[in-house]
């Protein structure tokens, strides 16, 4: 297993990456820039949450429960986009309202919270290989 100074370097490295390919995939302007813009940002979204979670939550059982807090947590956040009172619509105009709780319901983000959940798992099992090695 990593030691937890080396493991938290890894974590961060991750968070930077995940972070600039979100930022990348939100603002794109390229083919199919719909997609990347509006779905794509979303699978980032929810590894950097999870990651992020990792940071402070790092052992095996975490590894399974973060993805599924961040997956349940986002649910919940597109769910209050149907939602529309004074000042959760104030906060919505600022960019970091846009960036945290977004928007606009979509159905369609749905499928991509679970395939950045599910990348998020599979992230956080490389940073956390201790009892998921196969034993020889």
């Amino acid at each position: 297993m990593l030691s937890k100074p080396t493991q938290t370097f890894y974590i961060i490295v991750c968070m930077l990456i995940v972070v600039t390919m979100g930022f990348f995939f939100k603002y794109y302007t390229g083919p199919a820039h719909e997609w990347f813009n509006d779905y794509g940002a979303a699978v980032f979204y929810e590894i950097f949450w999870c990651l992020f979670a990792f940071v402070f939550f790092r052992n095996r059982a975490a590894v399974k429960e973060i993805p599924l807090w961040v997956f349940l947590i986002t649910c919940i956040l597109e769910f209050l986009q149907l939602w529309h009172p004074p000042l959760l619509e104030e906060f919505r105009t600022t960019l970091i309202g846009k960036w945290l709780i977004g928007t606009t319901f979509s159905w369609w983000d749905f499928p991509h919270y679970v395939l950045g959940c599910v990348l998020g798992w599979l992230w956080l099992r490389q940073l956390h290989p201790k009892g998921y090695a196969k034993k020889s």
